[in-house]
């Protein structure tokens, strides 16, 4: 199934790649959404139910390097799989109905479905050789998302914002490639399985360097405001929703399951990293006016919540790291169609610029953004919340940090949630109370559908968190991470 969807996602590319220059808009967008669709029921139906792998594929490759074309999703990999699929069709959707900006390209289509494809291969990879070459194959299409397709005001700072991302992501790429092959060299094999238990501190911190650059963890984030704010919408939704979770997942994957004694070494540093993120980009989010960095640098927070949850090694942590890492791409996504949908209309995306009054002009609007801005500060009973509250259970529990380590990240992270809440009352303030500002706010989301599939899940996940964390819990069990704390 997990081979069968990408093929469909292969042909669907190829199709629009070929497509004459008429075919575009809603046929282009179209036939995106059907072929995402489509492998998000394969994808599906890919799981057993078992906490072993699910839909395993494994065939010889390369010879020369024993590398496998080897393939499998399990409870940690296949919610993230779901969630790539199902974002990428929220985004088609989105090109086909939201109204704003030109027609999409069938070009533009296919690029989408390449980085779908490719992240859904690095979810699927158990083969530190192919999980590179999906990794990198993400890379190029996200490039020209935003180069080419970005900001339309703005053709030299997309031009920026894009090389800075392909500089960052390529230099972290080569770092992780050597810290592939140090495991690779020492463990004389390049399967995942084959790997576990080997013992070296250079390859996972190679490893986690090479990552941090996609979570990202800071200071090793200065490209992704920029790409976010030059990004065209779906670019974003796919960045945050998709691109950044690449880094968690081979965190967790590569570090965490595959070298967890070396990775327990280095956890403090992972952990002091992750709390760090939180502060910093809460900080930054107090001040900033323009809604779509404000919204880049909240995912750095959040995903130094998911940084520091895993760094704990423990099954609440790791648990907590994924619920997170969905509840992000769910509740970011929301926040990113909105916020892009505004600046696709009115060309800014400054809350000083847009006005105040969104509640009394388009009351839909205000409550979907309402809900995005509670998920996003942890509110209980809605998805973000349960991702916080893992990942610093994650951290009171015995694990891979020093026990006053432990208590004073978690006292620091707390401070966090603080934060969080203070900058979203205060965009939430700028945006919806007050006397209407008179632009048209009602034009920009025609696709309110996109907008309903994706608060519908934050509600879902928020009041039955069991949905994901009983899954979740058989895939983090059949690891061999627990019991390495001290």
């Amino acid at each position: 199934m997990i081979v069968a969807a990408l093929l469909v996602l292969l042909a669907a590319t190829v199709a629009l790649m070929a497509a004459p220059d008429r075919f575009r808009g809603r046929s282009a967008a179209g036939l995106g959404a059907a072929a995402s669709a489509l492998t998000f029921v394969l994808l599906a139906l890919a799981w057993d139910g078992k906490a072993s792998t699910s839909g395993e594929v494994d065939v010889a490759w390369i010879d020369v390097l024993n590398a496998r074309f080897h393939l499998g999703l399990d409870g940690v990999s296949w919610p993230l799989a779901l969630l790539t699929a199902f974002l990428t069709v929220l985004c088609c959707w989105w090109l086909a109905r939201s109204g704003a900006g030109p027609a999409p390209s069938a070009r533009f289509v296919a690029l989408l479905l390449v980085v779908e494809g490719s992240s859904i291969g690095v979810f699927a990879s158990l083969d530190l050789l192919l999980f590179f070459v999906f990794f990198e194959l993400a890379l190029i299409p996200m490039w020209f998302v935003i180069a080419y397709w970005g900001d339309p005001k703005d053709q030299a700072g997309r031009r920026r914002a894009a090389t800075r991302f392909l500089l960052f992501t390529v230099t972290g790429s080569a770092v992780l490639l050597v810290g592939i092959v140090v495991v690779a060299i020492e463990a004389g094999s390049l399967q995942i399985a084959d790997v576990q238990g080997t013992h070296s501190v250079l390859a996972a911190s190679l490893i986690a360097i090479g990552l941090a650059v996609k979570v990202p963890i800071v200071p090793l984030h200065t490209w992704l405001p920029d790409a976010h704010g030059k990004a065209p919408t779906v670019g974003s939704v796919l960045l945050a929703g998709v691109f950044l979770k690449l880094g968690t997942y081979g965190l967790i994957r590569l570090d965490v399951q595959m070298l967890p004694s070396a990775t327990a070494e280095i956890a403090p540093y992972l952990a002091a990293a992750g709390v760090v993120g939180i502060i910093w980009a809460g900080l930054v989010c107090l001040v900033q006016d323009d809604l779509k960095r404000l919204v880049a640098y909240s995912s750095i927070g959040h995903m130094g919540f998911v940084v520091l949850a895993l760094a704990t090694m423990t099954e609440a942590g790791v648990t907590g790291a994924v619920f997170g890492s969905v509840a992000h791409g769910l509740v970011t996504g929301l926040l990113f169609f909105l916020a892009g949908g505004l600046k696709d209309v009115h060309g800014t995306a400054s809350l000083t610029a847009l006005g105040r009054g969104l509640y009394e002009r388009t009351r839909w609007f205000a409550v979907a953004l309402l809900v995005a801005g509670l998920a996003t500060m942890g509110l209980p009973g809605l998805a973000g919340f349960w991702g916080e509250y893992l990942s610093l259970r994650g951290a009171y529990e015995e694990g891979a940090l020093d026990r006053s380590l432990a208590w004073t990240l978690l006292g620091v992270a707390t401070i966090g949630i603080v934060l969080a809440t203070a900058y979203v009352a205060r965009f939430v303030r700028m945006l919806l109370q007050g006397e209407p500002t008179p632009i048209d706010t009602d034009r920009d989301l025609r696709a309110r559908g996109v907008v309903v599939a994706l608060v519908v899940p934050i509600l879902v996940l928020g009041l039955w968190p069991t949905l994901l964390t009983d899954l979740l819990g058989s895939g983090v069990m059949g690891t061999s991470l627990l019991g390495v704390g001290r």
